[in-house]
């Protein structure tokens, strides 16, 4: 069986609690656990930080992808397996999803949920087939799970769509998830 790519988004800070970094670790466990490999945005800060050290402290492999410009601020995480990079951050987005087989959320900001936010839109016109997750540390996601059940209210998103993405803070669950997921039909125009 090939190596499952998980792409995480997350803070490159570290936010205002503990909780967030110990997420953090508790996931990067959990993908070196599994043997999957890391896909993230390649910086030694942050929560980014954390769950990179996380997995290569448990002997698992992490790919950064990160622009040149990004490198040259001294973000870039010294002990990857590999760096990949990119000219622009929109490459960069699209350099993770073609890698990754699954996307993984942790508490981040707007970076966060406009990498997410592509990926599922993405998955909804058939150009990414993986699933999408969002760990919803001490409840970090909840009004964002709500204002995409009103979507679903108003007709913008549908109730199929809608179940295609999963928030929780159990790792069994993810794995249940990943299991059993069946990407999104294509619908037609």
């Amino acid at each position: 069986m090939a190596t499952q790519n998980i792409a995480v988004y997350c803070g490159a800070s570290s936010g205002n609690k503990i909780i967030y970094t110990e997420a953090a670790k508790a996931l990067g466990t959990w993908i070196a656990e599994r043997n999957a490999r890391l896909i993230y945005g390649g910086a030694q800060v942050g929560l980014m930080g954390t769950v990179a050290d996380t997995v290569l402290a448990h002997d698992g492999q992490v790919i950064g992808v990160m622009p040149g410009f990004m490198s040259q601020q001294e973000l870039v995480h010294p002990g990857l397996t590999e760096m990949i990079k990119v000219d622009t951050m929109s490459a960069r987005k699209a350099k993770m999803i073609e890698l990754a087989d699954v996307f993984i959320a942790l508490p981040g900001g707007p970076g966060t949920l406009e990498e997410m936010s592509e990926v599922i839109s993405w998955a909804r016109i058939g150009q990414q087939n993986g699933p999408c997750i969002f760990y919803n540390v001490a409840g970090y996601y909840d009004l964002l799970q709500q204002f995409l059940a009103h979507m679903v209210s108003e007709g913008f998103l549908t109730q199929v769509d809608f179940e295609k993405y999963l928030f929780t803070d159990s790792f069994s669950v993810m794995a249940s998830f990943i299991k059993d997921y069946q990407p999104p039909k294509i619908r037609e125009y």
